[in-house]
């Protein structure tokens, strides 16, 4: 019996251990919450607690990444309302042309048309509510610009073609002109810079009531909203280009003009400067040929494939006589204007003069020639490229912003602000920069 009893007492007395123990673990516990509460300044238990310091939170940052991305990926790759993991490639086909049995066969953009301008004539007195002419001294335009139907070749392209198109259909609006966006090739063998011709000749014939086709490239953005381009000076020419005489006649240079950026009047003579354009753009030997030949015969041109805007140099300073005559080589504003002069004096423009002027005092057009948006790589360096379309976009919205009370904060933010205060009579209000109820857009009531 005594030796029953004296383990039970063992027992008892271990459990009481036991408990107090318990009870000084806890006693630990709440003498350290205290003293953290009262030294939680102090550098040794700032950083115990922080978990953000130096030493803890790479550990946690790891820990956290580690399973959002396992969480992420698992429920991406199993999720079929995900874009992620859609394959664009399973979407659209992308089917290639056939190629052409004789490669060397000269090239046509299609069957010769001749009398365009009795036959264009006869349809606009025929059809009296489509005119060529919205009003007096302006001429209807249809600006055009396109992209590949293919996606771009790198992850931002997509975004700045919306961008520059954004940019385009503003400026239209304010002018009043009317605008097409091509995503379609209608000739795979006139490709790269030369995809252009067959859609503007189409375009040409399919709208006898458009004026003037004004062909804008997808790397230009306009850049001032207010200039509205000096129709009466072109009243005679068949082409306004923005080039310089000398470079071109006399130089032969073959940076004498710019093709990004041009106005060609619906004619007879249009039609055939394109047949005399067109020649030398199919892809392949011809166009390689050419290109050898342009260099020849171009001042500074390097040796590569021809390309349209050498091309039209060497027809004009090689057939002046031919042409010359309906060409306006523009050089008072800037209806192409290279960006890389241009983008760093935004702000010196804002800061000393006003939108109107389209020269360099405020572009008309800036253009990213050689930043090829859509392309894996680019002439220039990349990053600076993007940038600077972005300013350049900023520049321009700002123009159409302002017109509803806002702003860009900066050009380098997509963030906007307000730059005036809200009004109960908003119908009273003087629309400053002329833009809301343009002149050139006005439409005479019959």
């Amino acid at each position: 019996m005594p030796n029953l009893f004296t383990e039970q007492w063992r027992v008892s007395q271990m459990h009481k251990s036991l408990k107090n123990m318990k009870v000084v673990i806890m006693c630990v516990v709440l003498v350290l919450v205290l003293i953290c509460s009262l030294f939680i300044e102090t550098d040794i238990f700032k950083n115990c607690l922080d978990l953000n310091n130096k030493h803890t939170r790479p550990f946690l940052e790891e820990l956290k990444n580690s399973s959002s991305n396992t969480e992420n990926k698992t429920v991406t790759q199993n999720d079929p309302y995900s874009y992620e993991i859609v394959e664009i490639d399973k979407i659209s086909v992308n089917e290639e042309f056939d190629e052409r049995n004789d490669p060397l066969k000269p090239y046509s953009l299609g069957p010769k048309i001749s009398n365009w301008d009795e036959k264009r004539g006869n349809w606009l007195k025929n059809n009296p509510h489509f005119p060529n002419f919205v009003r007096v001294n302006k001429p209807r335009v249809l600006l055009v610009t396109g992209s590949s139907p293919k996606s771009c070749e790198n992850r931002v392209g997509d975004y700045y073609l919306l961008k520059s198109i954004k940019n385009k259909i503003d400026y239209c609006r304010i002018h009043g002109l009317e605008i097409f966006y091509n995503m379609a090739l209608f000739d795979d063998e006139m490709s790269g810079f030369w995809v252009k011709l067959p859609l503007i000749r189409k375009l040409l014939l399919s709208h006898p009531e458009v004026e003037f086709l004004w062909w804008m490239d997808s790397d230009a953005m306009f850049t001032d909203m207010t200039f509205e381009l000096p129709w009466e000076r072109y009243n005679g020419m068949d082409m306004v280009l923005h080039g310089w005489k000398e470079m071109v006649y006399d130089d032969k240079n073959w940076i004498g003009l710019n093709t990004g950026s041009f106005l060609l009047r619906n004619t007879q003579w249009a039609l055939d400067l394109l047949d005399e354009w067109a020649p030398m753009g199919p892809k392949g030997v011809i166009r390689d040929e050419a290109g050898k030949m342009l260099s020849r015969e171009l001042k500074g041109r390097p040796v590569f494939e021809a390309d349209d805007q050498s091309a039209m140099v060497y027809l004009l300073s090689s057939q002046k006589e031919k042409w010359g005559d309906k060409v306006y080589l523009e050089s008072e504003y800037y209806l192409h204007g290279y960006w890389g002069i241009i983008v760093d004096k935004y702000e010196e423009m804002i800061e000393k003069y006003h939108p109107g002027f389209g020269d360099d005092r405020w572009p008309l057009i800036t253009h990213f020639v050689g930043c090829k948006p859509c392309s894996k790589s680019a002439e220039y360096p990349a990053e600076r490229c993007l940038k600077q379309m972005e300013r350049a976009f900023n520049f321009g919205d700002d123009q159409v912003l302002q017109m509803y009370g806002f702003s860009h904060k900066s050009l380098d933010s997509t963030r906007v602000v307000s730059v005036k205060n809200e009004t109960s009579k908003p119908l009273d209000e003087t629309d400053v920069a002329g833009l809301l109820h343009t002149p050139f857009k006005g439409m005479t009531v019959l």
